[in-house]
């Protein structure tokens, strides 16, 4: 692609692939709309753009946003598009810590921004009836400090504070990390924005550090 467009961290990451002839266009957090909406126009122009996304960009990332764009786009008048899948920090999260996702699971995301707080909390009801294995993204920010405190509330609620927790940072990286807790011991300090939390279901063990949801092969 000529043109690749994204948040500037994202791409900040990826500039040693960069060639001479493509160009980088960097946006901050809260632009995900102009960013969209620049890279659809030069597309429509004629131009090769890439919208890069960390993880996978159908994974809470930019491809819902660009498909939402380009839906009110003419479909005869729409510049060709392909979504591409990509390595969820869900996926690599449960990969440095065993197999913990191997039977049920879900993710919810703790920002409150685009989706109301009363909808996370019937998901995570939702999530903790159906004794799903949960991973949290986005759980605590400097503006959001308690949300991730009521979800662990409403997990104890239903789940024993012994249940294995995966506390995984910077997921890919190189200062990647990785800590094992129990439910009822997760330091809630330590968490931020690039921080990705496995919670285990009634049947999810930690033996020897090894986090493992059977699946009930025979």
């Amino acid at each position: 692609c000529s043109v690749w467009i994204g948040y500037k961290m994202y791409l900040d990451l990826i500039k040693p692939l960069k060639r001479k002839n493509q160009v980088l266009i960097e946006s901050r957090l809260t632009e995900e709309r102009e960013r969209c909406e620049k890279a659809i126009k030069l597309a429509e122009e004629g131009i090769k753009v890439a919208i890069i996304s960390s993880g996978d960009a159908g994974f809470y990332g930019m491809a819902g946003l660009t498909l939402e764009l380009i839906q009110k786009t003419h479909k005869e008048f729409r510049p060709y598009f392909e979504v591409h899948p990509g390595i969820s920090s869900m996926q690599l999260a449960a990969s440095i810590g065993g197999a913990p996702l191997m039977n049920d699971f879900c993710s919810i995301s703790l920002s409150d921004k685009l989706t109301p707080w009363e909808c996370i909390e019937k998901r995570i009801a939702g999530a903790l009836l159906g004794d799903f294995v949960i991973t949290i993204f986005n759980p605590k920010s400097v503006e959001r400090n308690w949300q991730l405190k009521r979800a662990i509330d409403l997990c104890l609620g239903s789940r024993s504070g012994e249940t294995p927790v995966l506390v995984a940072r910077q997921l890919g990286r190189e200062n990647q990390s990785k800590v094992f807790y129990k439910l009822d011991s997760i330091p809630l300090e330590e968490i931020d924005m690039l921080t990705i939390i496995i919670i285990g279901n009634s049947k999810t063990t930690l033996v020897d550090d090894i986090f493992l949801t059977p699946r009930g092969y025979i």
